[in-house]
């Protein structure tokens, strides 16, 4: 099974040397990890750094470095996390798209991360809630006044 981006990239590691890619060298069985669930195109597995109970990593064995390099890769990747997700009451999916976004390992991951009430992890975008729980038009668009600063994708006119 070729697994990487060429014909004749060894398999799971997208054609890098063993060690460059940390997912890669786990799928290729170079690297240790606790892997909770197997699919043929991915893998769940526990992170070193779980920020609450049940936290998992779910990567593609095909190496692609983030969700905006291969869309069927990351549907294909999303569809698996979300097989994990309908086993819990509440959870968030979370992926990373560069280093601004806070990507640090350049392989495609989602964490799944369950969730309970009172669980202690602060989400970014959680703080700035009326009291009913939702975010104010101010908070949701703070240049909504400012059309400049607006931010339009390259595929809307």
């Amino acid at each position: 099974m070729t697994t990487g981006s060429g014909a004749n990239s060894p398999a799971g590691t997208g054609g890098r040397p063993p060690g460059e890619c940390p997912f890669c060298d786990i799928v290729a069985g170079r690297a240790e990890a606790r892997v909770v669930r197997r699919w043929p195109d991915s893998l769940a597995i526990v992170p070193l750094g779980a920020v609450t109970p049940g936290h998992l990593l779910v990567i593609p064995k095909r190496h692609v470095a983030d969700v905006g390099t291969d869309p069927l890769v990351s549907a294909t990747t999303m569809a698996r996390a979300a097989e994990l997700a309908a086993e819990f009451d509440a959870c968030n999916i979370i992926t990373s798209r560069g280093e601004p976004a806070t990507q640090t390992v350049f392989h495609l991951h989602l964490h799944v991360l369950p969730r309970r009430d009172e669980d202690g992890l602060a989400l970014p975008w959680a703080p700035g809630r009326d009291d009913e729980g939702r975010v104010t038009p101010e908070q949701a668009d703070p240049h909504r006044d400012n059309e400049s600063a607006v931010f339009q994708p390259s595929f809307i006119g």
